[in-house]
Formats: structure tokens, C-alpha cells, sequence
């Protein structure tokens, strides 16, 4: 008489690397480093981290071309990234921690300031053009492809002829000041979203909220 034995599925560690891959995000804010620079609009994508890292006490700490911290989250591990070498060269400090954390492109997430949005307006995309920003292109350049997530937060184009640079690295009104806690709370829950969620539920929920 034969015996029939069940057999059960025992992954491989390439699949388990691949699952644990999946898990994890890379989200990235741009911005420049300094303390001039810590309020300015440019610095929207560090301002939006660093109100994650205060909601759920992470610390940031200085490592290889930029601080970072992590956060868990429904099981999803998402590394917090703020790029030291300043706007134009955040692609290599994407690339490098893409590379040494295995995270795939598809779980990676930019955020910039977009002057064609109204302030405070947030809008995520799987891909699309620079824009003329710097961060962005530089990004581009070094990834070698245009099909990357970004959450564009809107700063608007309140400024006059020839003062965009003045505006963009101006600091924020008063005014917008008063309600940037407001749409930092909504950038956080995007951020939770797109890992859990992902991008195109998450598009679907809060562009244009």
C-alpha cells in the first residue's frame, strides 16, 4: 500500500526577497539642506517628512547622501529619505538608496513642489516630464526613465516676472502658513495609501483633494 504524503509549498529565498521587496517603499522628499532653506516652498518635500516623522516620533539620522528614518505600517516597511546633495543631484542619493535597500521603482515615491498647481493642491503620478525642476530632471537622468511616481504638491505661481527663483526659495506666507498643517495630515495619509493601497487607488482618492 502507498502512503500519500501532502506536500506543502516551501518558498525560495528568491521569492521571499522578492515578497519582502514588495513590502518595502522608498519614499523621498526634496529639498535643499540648511537652515535657510528649511522653510522656503522649494523644501516642501522635506517639510512633508519631517511632519510624518514628528506624527509617529521617528528621528532622522545622517547617512550616506541623506537623512533617513523608517516607518512601519500595516506590515509595509517605508524608508524616509531627504536627500543632502541638494536639489540638483537628488538622483543620486535615489539611485544609491534604491540600489542598497532592493526597492523597485514601482514602490518608489518623489515629493516636490509643483508652481502649476494652486497651493497646497496634491496630485500623484506614475510618470510624466520634469517640469523644468531640477530635482526632477536629475532624477530622470540618473534612473534613465521618466516612469516614476511623483506627489506634486502645489505652490502655486504667485510671483511676478523674472522672480520665480526669489519665489521659489522664498518661505511661505502667513496665510499658508495657517494651512499647511491641514494638507501635511493629508500628504501623510497619501503616503500610507500609496503603499497600502497603491498608486491607482490612491490617484483616485486624493488627486485633487
Amino acid at each position: 500500500m502507498f502512503r500519500l504524503f501532502k506536500t506543502r509549498f516551501k518558498p525560495t529565498q528568491t521569492n521571499i526577497n522578492h515578497q519582502d521587496a514588495m513590502k518595502k517603499f522608498l519614499i523621498v522628499g526634496l529639498g535643499n539642506i540648511g537652515d535657510e532653506y528649511k522653510n522656503t516652498r522649494h523644501n516642501i518635500g522635506f517639510k512633508v517628512l519631517d511632519h510624518l516623522a514628528k506624527k509617529e516620533d521617528l528621528s532622522f539620522e545622517t547617512q550616506k547622501l541623506g537623512d533617513l528614518t523608517t516607518y512601519k505600517f500595516k506590515g509595509r516597511t517605508f524608508i524616509l529619505l531627504k536627500p543632502s546633495t541638494f536639489m540638483n543631484l537628488s538622483g543620486k542619493a535615489v539611485l544609491y538608496w534604491m540600489t542598497k535597500e532592493n526597492i523597485p521603482l514601482e514602490n518608489v515615491l518623489i515629493i516636490t513642489d509643483d508652481l502649476n498647481l494652486e497651493f497646497g493642491s496634491i496630485r500623484l503620478k506614475g510618470k510624466g516630464s520634469d517640469g523644468g525642476h531640477n530635482g526632477l530632471k536629475d532624477i530622470q537622468e540618473k534612473l534613465q526613465t521618466t516612469k516614476y511616481n511623483r506627489f506634486r504638491f502645489g505652490i502655486s505661481d504667485a510671483f511676478s516676472k523674472g522672480k520665480q527663483i526669489d519665489y521659489v526659495l522664498g518661505e511661505w506666507t502667513i496665510e499658508e502658513n495657517d494651512k499647511l498643517p491641514e494638507r501635511l495630515e493629508k500628504s501623510v495619509e497619501l503616503i500610507k495609501s500609496f503603499g497600502t493601497a497603491g498608486l491607482n487607488n490612491t490617484m483616485n482618492t486624493f488627486n485633487g483633494k
